[in-house]
């Protein structure tokens, strides 16, 4: 399908069922829409055989195109992580139902009772690179948060997606969940992001998950509500009080435990006044990562390369990191605000008020004390799962799951009240 106009009428035809089928969803009971998710979780567990052979198919392809280890590694299933993504379905099938919470009540002095109550957004849309994860990750959260989704995945990891999807439409199905609840956009043309992007009236949020070049265009080209971060140039900064044996745990693993997420460590901030930034910069490096230092740091470690004015604004997404020494929290918060991405910051200290101080004025939309940013996900903060992680300051920030996919409404209750 290379013409345009095809996509666009592909997208129109999808938007028009997953408007139906977020009808239907709305009206669900939600034990209903847990017993429907719990099932599409036994079905990808059932359909390990078939999604693995289909994941090894995509790998094949992936490494002869010559893919970067990290994004090999974010396309790369197995028995674990399939188990894990099932889990995940099931965890959030458990979560109390958002979709008719009433938020708060007010009574008027005219006797009115005005309350806010959660609705779905309604039809979602997911434009996604590489991490066959997000198939489920993102069909649990809209179907439990009772919106439609339109997933749009990348090339490189179809067949993953296309066997991950029969399974959860297998197992919605079974429960009386409308087929069109979760739909997999069948093509790979590019023209087809065009479509979901324009689909003004059509798609009411499109969330994007992929590198730097597709939320750019995303945000450049969409018509319609984005939710979205960027970059993930995540700090990680030990103050002078910081305990040694935490400090070096947290920023190894902050940095290495996997390098290709976005809550990784992007650049180590350490307080010129601590005593152990060189075995800081020991430790990463023995844990095969390569520092990029400024001067100061080049003179702890011969082995530390020079850093570049570009380094402190790049989410490397690999074994790399940037190392500062810096005259304390001050120039600590200050060169975050610098050079951040408002994506996950952490500081590590023993002193209270230095880590409040850290907390209250660090404008990103997660900020830590004594953890390691690789913390940076939904399952993580209790979710279940995400859809993503936003660094924006409207409608929800951070971890985006099951309430940031809902919006509300005003119900208002009265008994004959005529306004004077």
């Amino acid at each position: 399908m290379n013409d345009p106009h095809d996509c666009e009428t592909l997208i129109r035809d999808m938007a028009a069922a997953a408007r139906v089928a977020a009808g239907r969803l709305a009206a669900m009971p939600g034990p209903r829409k847990a017993a429907a998710l719990a099932a599409a979780a036994q079905a990808v567990r059932e359909d390990e055989a078939a999604i693995l052979a289909a994941n090894a198919e995509d790998m094949a392809r992936a490494t002869a195109a010559g893919l970067s280890s990290a994004l090999l590694d974010r396309l790369r299933l197995d028995p674990a992580r399939l188990g894990a993504m099932a889990d995940g379905m099931a965890a959030v099938a458990a979560l109390d139902d958002p979709a008719g919470t009433i938020i708060d009540e007010t009574r008027r002095p005219n006797g009115m009772i005005l309350q806010r109550m959660r609705v779905p957004l309604g039809v979602i849309g997911i434009i996604y690179e590489s991490r066959p994860n997000v198939t489920a990750d993102a069909a649990a959260l809209c179907f439990k948060s009772g919106n439609a989704a339109i997933l749009r995945g990348g090339s490189e990891a179809m067949a993953s997606n296309r066997a991950i999807h029969r399974a959860l439409v297998r197992g919605l199905v079974s429960e009386g969940a409308p087929e069109a609840a979760i739909q997999l956009v069948p093509v790979t043309d590019r023209a087809a992001v065009g479509a979901m992007l324009g689909a003004m009236g059509l798609i009411d949020m499109v969330v994007p998950r992929g590198g730097k070049s597709l939320v750019a265009r995303v945000q450049a080209e969409a018509r319609v509500p984005v939710l979205a971060h960027l970059d993930g140039i995540n700090h990680v900064y030990v103050d002078v009080a910081a305990d040694p044996a935490k400090a070096r745990d947290i920023v190894v693993n902050a940095k290495m435990r996997r390098t290709g997420v976005c809550g990784a460590m992007e650049t180590l901030l350490i307080d010129r006044a601590y005593a152990g930034a060189g075995d800081l910069v020991d430790a990463l490096i023995a844990a095969g990562c390569e520092v990029r230092g400024d001067a100061a740091t080049q003179a702890l470690d011969p082995r530390v390369d020079e850093v570049s004015d570009a380094d402190w604004d790049t989410e490397y997404l690999d074994a790399i990191a940037s190392v500062a020494l810096v005259d304390g929290l001050d120039a600590a918060i200050a060169h975050i605000a610098a050079h951040g991405s408002h994506h996950t910051d952490a500081i590590v200290t023993e002193d209270a008020a230095a880590a409040e101080r850290f907390l209250g004025e660090v404008d990103s939309a997660i900020v830590m004390h004594n953890a390691s940013t690789q913390f940076a996900d939904g399952g993580e903060f209790g979710l279940g799962a995400e859809i993503g992680i936003s660094t924006g300051r409207l409608h929800a920030r951070g971890p985006v799951a099951l309430e940031g996919l809902t919006t509300y409404k005003w119900l208002v209750r009265g008994s004959g009240q005529t306004r004077p």
